[in-house]
Protein backbone atom coordinates (compact mmCIF):
# COMPACT_ATOMS: atom_id res chain seq x y z
CA UNK A 1 0.00 0.00 0.00
CA UNK A 2 1.31 3.68 -1.31
CA UNK A 3 -0.24 5.85 1.22
CA UNK A 4 1.56 9.03 -0.80
CA UNK A 5 -0.45 8.50 -3.55
CA UNK A 6 -3.89 8.45 -1.24
CA UNK A 7 -3.04 11.62 0.29
CA UNK A 8 -5.81 14.07 -1.02
CA UNK A 9 -6.28 18.01 0.27
CA UNK A 10 -9.85 18.84 1.70
CA UNK A 11 -10.38 20.38 -1.56
CA UNK A 12 -10.39 17.05 -3.29
CA UNK A 13 -13.09 15.49 -0.69
CA UNK A 14 -15.09 18.69 -1.17
CA UNK A 15 -15.13 18.11 -5.22
CA UNK A 16 -14.99 14.22 -5.49
CA UNK A 17 -16.90 12.99 -2.34
CA UNK A 18 -19.49 10.76 -4.11
CA UNK A 19 -16.31 9.13 -6.51
CA UNK A 20 -14.19 9.06 -3.38
CA UNK A 21 -16.82 6.68 -1.94
CA UNK A 22 -17.25 4.78 -4.94
CA UNK A 23 -13.88 3.99 -5.35
CA UNK A 24 -12.88 3.58 -1.85
CA UNK A 25 -13.58 -0.21 -1.77
CA UNK A 26 -11.29 -0.97 -4.39
CA UNK A 27 -8.61 0.73 -2.82
CA UNK A 28 -5.40 -0.76 -1.23
CA UNK A 29 -6.10 0.98 2.14
CA UNK A 30 -7.32 4.42 3.36
CA UNK A 31 -7.13 7.86 2.34
CA UNK A 32 -5.77 10.87 4.08
CA UNK A 33 -6.95 13.88 3.93
CA UNK A 34 -4.66 16.84 4.43
CA UNK A 35 -6.25 20.49 5.46
CA UNK A 36 -3.29 23.55 5.61
CA UNK A 37 -0.76 20.54 4.58
CA UNK A 38 -1.23 18.60 7.59
CA UNK A 39 -3.16 15.23 7.34
CA UNK A 40 -6.43 15.86 9.41
CA UNK A 41 -8.66 12.83 9.01
CA UNK A 42 -8.69 8.98 7.43
CA UNK A 43 -11.23 7.73 5.33
CA UNK A 44 -11.43 3.81 4.52
CA UNK A 45 -14.54 1.51 3.40
CA UNK A 46 -16.76 -0.03 5.82
CA UNK A 47 -15.14 -3.53 5.19
CA UNK A 48 -11.79 -2.74 6.16
CA UNK A 49 -13.01 -0.64 9.45
CA UNK A 50 -14.11 -3.69 10.67
CA UNK A 51 -11.68 -5.86 9.76
CA UNK A 52 -9.31 -3.22 11.36
CA UNK A 53 -11.63 -3.50 14.70
CA UNK A 54 -11.47 -7.23 14.81
CA UNK A 55 -7.88 -7.31 14.24
CA UNK A 56 -7.48 -4.32 17.53
CA UNK A 57 -10.23 -6.54 19.84
CA UNK A 58 -7.83 -9.73 19.29
CA UNK A 59 -4.95 -7.66 19.89
CA UNK A 60 -6.14 -6.21 22.93
CA UNK A 61 -7.29 -9.68 24.06
CA UNK A 62 -3.81 -11.14 23.49
CA UNK A 63 -1.80 -8.06 25.13
CA UNK A 64 -4.09 -8.83 27.96
CA UNK A 65 -3.76 -12.98 28.14
CA UNK A 66 -0.09 -12.21 28.17
CA UNK A 67 -0.26 -9.67 30.74
CA UNK A 68 -2.13 -12.32 33.20
CA UNK A 69 0.82 -14.59 31.93
CA UNK A 70 3.56 -12.07 33.33
CA UNK A 71 1.21 -11.82 36.25
CA UNK A 72 1.25 -15.31 37.15
CA UNK A 73 -2.46 -15.45 36.92
CA UNK A 74 -3.16 -18.55 34.79
CA UNK A 75 -4.57 -21.83 36.17
CA UNK A 76 -3.99 -25.33 34.53
CA UNK A 77 -6.42 -26.29 32.21
CA UNK A 78 -7.52 -29.15 33.31
CA UNK A 79 -8.75 -27.43 37.07
CA UNK A 80 -10.68 -25.33 34.74
CA UNK A 81 -11.64 -27.76 32.93
CA UNK A 82 -13.30 -29.70 36.37
CA UNK A 83 -14.19 -26.78 37.77
CA UNK A 84 -16.59 -26.23 34.74
CA UNK A 85 -17.71 -29.77 34.46
CA UNK A 86 -18.63 -29.48 38.50
CA UNK A 87 -20.48 -26.27 37.43
CA UNK A 88 -22.57 -27.58 35.29
CA UNK A 89 -23.36 -31.18 37.27
CA UNK A 90 -24.72 -28.72 40.26
CA UNK A 91 -26.93 -26.84 37.58
CA UNK A 92 -28.11 -30.16 36.74
CA UNK A 93 -28.72 -31.07 39.84
CA UNK A 94 -30.98 -28.32 40.98
CA UNK A 95 -32.92 -28.13 37.63
CA UNK A 96 -33.90 -31.75 38.69
CA UNK A 97 -34.67 -31.10 42.32
CA UNK A 98 -36.68 -27.80 41.01
CA UNK A 99 -38.77 -30.06 38.49
CA UNK A 100 -39.29 -32.69 41.37
CA UNK A 101 -40.85 -29.77 43.11
CA UNK A 102 -42.87 -28.29 40.75
CA UNK A 103 -44.23 -32.32 40.65
CA UNK A 104 -44.98 -32.70 44.29
CA UNK A 105 -46.36 -29.03 44.11
CA UNK A 106 -48.90 -29.91 41.05
CA UNK A 107 -49.85 -33.50 42.92
CA UNK A 108 -51.19 -31.80 46.50
CA UNK A 109 -54.58 -30.07 46.49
Amino acid sequence: MKLSRQIKPISYLKAHAAEIVRNLSGQDGPMVITQNGEAKVVIQDIESYEQNQETMALLKILALGTLQVEKGKVQPAGDVVQRLRDRRKKKHIFVQAHEQQQVFDMGTP
